[in-house]
């Protein structure tokens, strides 16, 4: 009696099976199962936060006085008016931090492939070239920031 066609290719093809992470039956065209678990994990997340403050609103003691009704300052008696005007320096010199900030984080990437560029004969020197000019564009900024004292706090006004 001759099998069938499915049969040969169930009994031969075996073997050939993709892993358990690669199987046709899991994947979607869509791709999107991917982050069913991120979004059950942020949607519980949700309302557990929901939840607790809700829950602490409901059940938590209200009885207010003076000493709570104050704003709380580190454990130092609050002075002078909250909303007095910093100077924009203050401003100036925390962007500039941020911005160094945000750019120094793109130096662990680099650092972490650097051992592979160094590796490969075709990219020995590109790797370094390439953060070399990124940290002298870097350099070029900061001194411009430096000459324009904008890291001088205690400058006189003109």
């Amino acid at each position: 009696m001759p099998r069938a066609p499915q049969d040969f290719f169930r009994e031969h093809l075996t073997a050939w099976l993709p892993t358990r992470y690669y199987n046709a039956l899991t994947m979607t065209p869509t791709g999107l199962d991917a982050y069913v678990p991120l979004v059950i994990h942020l949607l519980v997340a949700a309302f557990l936060a929901g939840m607790l403050i809700t829950l602490s609103t409901l059940v938590g003691w209200k009885r207010p006085n003076k000493a709570k009704q104050q704003p709380y300052e580190c454990g130092i008696t609050p002075s002078g008016d909250a909303r007095e005007p910093f100077s924009v320096k203050f401003y100036l010199v925390a962007m500039v931090f941020i911005l160094f900030d945000v750019e120094a984080i793109f130096l662990y990437p680099w650092a972490f492939i650097f051992k592979d560029l160094v590796h490969n004969p075709s990219t020995k020197m590109f790797g370094f070239v390439e953060m070399m000019i990124y940290v002298a564009i870097l350099l070029v900024g900061y001194f411009y920031l430096l000459k324009k004292g904008a890291f001088d706090w205690n400058k006189s006004k003109k």
